[in-house]
């Protein structure tokens, strides 16, 4: 599973955020089920960058959320996130050879006609 989260940092905001954004991704490296991650910039625009991780599960992502830790050093960078879905299952993986492996959903077979406002009533 991966988690991309988008941010838009002002220029002279970069420094902080890198600072910031390293001490966050050390504390989601820390949690159980955590496989790699990466903070980069856009070569296109310096004002956005991203925090990619990858996870064993949605599961081992969502309990690395409510760590202390991650609370302390991520959750503060979220003010310059920008709202959009940010978790996503890798349906399609290629490996350094250049096989393409194709992975089943976990989702539930009705999950796309689901309704959270129904939900919700």
């Amino acid at each position: 599973m991966l988690a991309i989260t988008r941010y838009r940092v002002p220029v002279d905001q970069s420094e902080g955020f890198r600072e910031r954004a390293r001490t966050a991704l050390a504390a989601l490296a820390a949690r159980p089920g955590h496989e790699w991650g990466t903070v980069a910039r856009s070569t296109d625009d310096p004002t956005t960058w991203t925090m990619t991780t990858r996870w064993q599960s949605v599961g081992a992502y969502r309990r690395a959320l409510g760590a202390y830790e991650v609370k302390l050093h991520a959750h503060p960078l979220m003010y310059l996130a920008v709202d959009e879905p940010s978790a996503f299952e890798e349906l399609l993986v290629s490996d350094a050879s250049g096989q393409v492996v194709e992975h089943s959903s976990d989702r539930a077979p009705d999950a796309d006609t689901f309704d959270l406002g129904d939900a919700l009533g």
